[in-house]
């Protein structure tokens, strides 16, 4: 039976795990005590260790054949430091993983002013956190490169699902930019993410980058619209760009910075995909149903 370790396992991680066993014995790491009663409950084998701290990495050495990389960068500065403790603890062991998934954000292409991006584009973040995550995936292509690891890189946009929808934002009355404003964004469903990664897995390329979105990239107001219209919520009001920067907190203004829609036939055509929720309006049509259910809101 093949290892496997994720790192940081929550609603994605939780959600690869479900695909993968019981074919896979499945490690996930934790740094809250909290939760390991839970991750057993889900039939993985939970680790205490914190990417901040490498002395409590060491347990990780030669473990996995496998590793799934989920966990955020640090919260400040430019630099990974807990992918860069995480390659140096793998590095320690007899052996090496045999494949490495790592989850990155598309936000490192930056503002692409709406153009199709596909993966060939030049990396240009403008943020921190897509700074961090740049650096990654740079010291994942080097250790890859290096050590024969074979590293694929997932680059996700927005992540929603049945209980991940900004239903609470517009209650709050969030306003949105107004159409000639507003930028194109892009999502993908948690479980099509989920089987992407697992994808990834088994036919993921050496040092190759994927846009893990689905088809059809939006405005995001009209995507902010359309959930309102499904749960009977009153639109979010617009607002110009230039009123959106003195009334939106930074970092919720930083999205609406950014302009891009991600051409995603990578994940078709090499990792063989095919995507349950196409387009959020399957997605939300699969939460609506839940909701009847009584397993939303």
């Amino acid at each position: 039976m093949k290892r496997l370790l994720i790192i940081g396992c929550g609603d994605v991680g939780l959600r690869v795990a479900k695909l993968l066993l019981p074919r896979h014995r499945i490690y996930a790491l934790t740094r809250n005590a909290e939760r390991l009663a839970a991750l057993r409950e889900h039939g993985l084998v939970p680790l205490t260790g914190d990417l901040d701290r490498p002395d409590t990495l060491t347990g990780l050495s030669g473990l996995a054949h496998d590793v799934i990389h989920l966990a955020p960068p640090p919260s400040r500065g430019i630099i990974d430091t807990r992918t860069a403790h995480l390659i140096a603890t793998l590095g320690r062991g007899r052996s090496l993983p045999q494949h490495f998934i790592y989850i990155s954000t598309s936000g490192v292409y930056g503002d692409c002013g709406g153009a199709v991006t596909d993966e060939t584009r030049p990396l240009r973040p403008r943020t921190d956190r897509a700074l961090r995550r740049a650096d990654a995936e740079r010291r994942l292509r080097e250790w890859g490169a290096r050590s024969g690891v074979c590293v694929s890189i997932l680059r996700v946009p927005g992540i929603y699902a049945a209980d991940r929808l900004p239903v609470a934002r517009i209650e709050r009355g969030t306003p949105a930019l107004l159409p000639h404003d507003d930028a194109y964004v892009n999502h993908v469903h948690a479980d099509d993410l989920a089987r992407m990664v697992v994808a990834a897995l088994h036919r993921g390329q050496a040092n190759r980058s994927y846009n893990a979105s689905d088809d059809a990239p939006q405005k995001m107001g009209d995507y902010f619209d359309l959930v309102a219209d499904r749960f009977s919520l009153p639109r979010p009001p617009r607002i110009a760009r230039a009123e959106a920067r003195t009334l939106l907190p930074e970092n919720l203004y930083s999205f609406m910075s950014e302009s891009r829609r991600l051409a995603n036939s990578r994940i078709k055509h090499e990792l063989r995909v095919r995507l349950r929720y196409p387009t959020v309006h399957e997605g939300i049509a699969a939460a609506l149903t839940r909701q009847g259910a009584g397993h939303v809101r």
